[in-house]
């Protein structure tokens, strides 16, 4: 009976063994066991294999080692090494699972994609770089101002390569592959081959080797799927109770108006949440996802635009709070939990209107969900997401040092000022001890402040749409908050009226013109801890 090879079995330089071992790797995924000996002997790949199978490693091992076994100098402009990705997050992703890999090689890498300024990445280049992480859209541009070559690239990955498509983006890969040279090293990955794909794989890649390591319809077998059918009246209550659960979620959403107002909503209701959609710009994407990684907020509510490349460890729980349209984007947007071997729990809230779609959407993905009728109170919440709920406090967007606030956007009753100025700055902070009384900022009816952001960004796209666009900050929605503190119960602000930060009308961020505040810059409402 075969075994499964570990990585010291495969002809991998030993510095990137010890690396993976200190990072608790020692046996590659299915996807890496099948691959990594026909990648690491220099041959073309086909790869598929599900979201969150292992692929980033996949590539990123050969790659690697074929750049440190070559030993050819940096040069400027002339990268060696191209891996491309549809979206800034995913390519960010994998520049980071590199980072430690290169370092123990001796080898560069650096990030090109578009919504933040050319300069730091133009600078890189001319420098010399050995790996260039890229999606399309900045690369071509790139490449028509003369700041770089790919005539130097010894090895090409496409990565999500059916996401790619998706986008619009076969176009654009297709004039960057044939800007590399013919016989270099090349490795396409994906979560599904469609026809599209194959295509692509027939033109551009070199007698290669094509690897499944599971089903083209492939739940994992540690992912529990569930379905709640709820009334209407009660789908946001039951959102509430599963996302104040102990551990890290991610709650789905289909539109970026609905991710910003379910936000709000969450965090009205004292449970700290971030949103990621396409009207943000690149800096508050990364004070977003960097909030979600620390345990800032607990839960992120995202679109689409988070179902491929966004890796962050122990996500117990997926919400789609709107069922995708399409089964692959049901598969996809589960592949956020139950990674790696983990464990995990996929939940589909379900209105009566929503029946028919959500059986034939489950039907097609491949899975047979258990369906509860459910509410609020019903006992199968605790089951499927147990542990005590806490409501110590939603997020407020922190305004910026400098100049009034706007207005925010928030829908909820004015603010009326007399209570301390809430925090300032990019970084969130607590505030206040758990009250003995009354109705606390920290959960319920909060105070807001949320604030209108504008999105930033280049006019260069990287996520499928052109620009950075005009978007909601993100706050909560203003309102007013009991607090324990003030006599009698007498109602106060978090700010001292409509001016400062925190308060029910005046918004936190950054106002129309700036990318720093809005979304992603948070502070932790003040005041008491509500649980139960």
């Amino acid at each position: 009976m075969s075994t499964t090879p570990t990585f010291r079995d495969l002809a991998l330089p030993g510095s990137l063994v010890d690396v993976l071992a200190a990072g608790g790797i020692s046996t590659p995924t299915p996807i890496q066991a099948v691959t990594l000996p026909d990648s690491l002997a220099g041959r073309d790949v086909l790869g598929r294999g599900r979201t969150g199978s292992g692929k980033t490693i996949a590539f990123l091992l050969p790659l690697l080692t074929r750049l440190s076994e070559a030993g050819r100098p940096r040069t400027p402009r002339r990268p060696r090494a191209l891996v491309l990705a549809p979206t800034r997050e995913l390519a960010t992703q994998i520049d980071t699972a590199m980072a430690p890999l290169a370092a123990a090689l001796g080898l560069t890498s650096r990030t090109v994609f578009g919504g933040v300024g050319q300069g730091p990445q133009v600078s890189a280049l001319r420098r010399g770089v050995d790996v260039v992480v890229a999606c399309p859209g900045r690369l071509e541009d790139l490449i028509g101002q003369g700041h770089v070559s790919l005539d130097a690239v010894e090895v090409t990955v496409v990565d999500e390569a059916d996401h790619m498509a998706e986008l619009g983006f076969l176009p654009q890969v297709r004039r960057l592959l044939d800007a590399t040279p013919r016989r270099g090293q090349r490795m396409l990955f994906s979560a599904t081959l469609d026809a599209g794909i194959g295509v692509l794989a027939t033109r551009y890649l070199h007698d290669p080797v094509t690897h499944e390591a599971d089903s083209a319809q492939s739940p994992v077998a540690d992912m529990a799927h569930h379905v709640l059918h709820v009334d209407a009246s009660e789908h946001l209550p039951v959102l509430v109770d599963l996302a104040a659960a102990p551990g890290r979620t991610v709650v789905f959403t289909r539109t970026k108006h609905r991710a910003k107002r379910l936000t709000r909503q969450l965090n009205a209701a004292g449970v700290s949440a971030v949103e990621l959609h396409g009207n943000l710009s690149q800096g508050q994407r990364t004070r977003t996802m960097a909030a979600f990684h620390d345990g800032t907020a607990t839960t992120l509510v995202a679109t689409d635009i988070a179902a491929r490349g966004i890796h962050v460890d122990d996500v117990g729980l997926v919400v789609h709070a709107d069922p995708p349209v399409e089964h692959k984007a049901y598969l996809h947007r589960s592949g956020r939990t139950a990674r790696a071997g983990a464990s995990g729990v996929v939940i589909t809230l379900m209105t009566d209107e929503q029946v028919r779609d959500v059986r034939e959407l489950t039907r097609r993905a491949g899975v047979r969900p258990t369906t509860t009728r459910a509410h609020s109170s019903h006992p199968v919440l605790a089951e499927l997401a147990p542990g005590e709920r806490s409501f110590d406090g939603g997020l407020v967007a922190a305004a910026p040092a400098g100049g009034p606030a706007p207005a925010g956007d928030g829908g909820g009753p004015r603010g009326r000022g007399g209570g301390p100025a809430a925090p300032r700055g990019g970084r969130p902070s607590r505030a206040g001890a758990p009250s003995s009384g009354g109705r606390s900022s920290g959960g319920g009816r909060s105070s807001g402040g949320g604030s209108r952001s504008s999105a930033g960004g280049s006019r260069s796209s990287d996520t499928g749409r052109s620009g950075g666009t005009r978007g909601s900050g993100g706050g909560p929605r203003g309102g007013r908050s009991r607090s324990a503190g003030s006599p009698g119960g007498s109602r106060s602000g978090s700010g001292s009226g409509r001016g400062s930060s925190g308060s029910g009308r005046s918004g936190s961020g950054s106002g129309h013109g700036g990318s720093g505040g809005g979304a992603a810059a948070f502070s932790e409402r003040s005041g008491g801890r509500r649980s139960r």
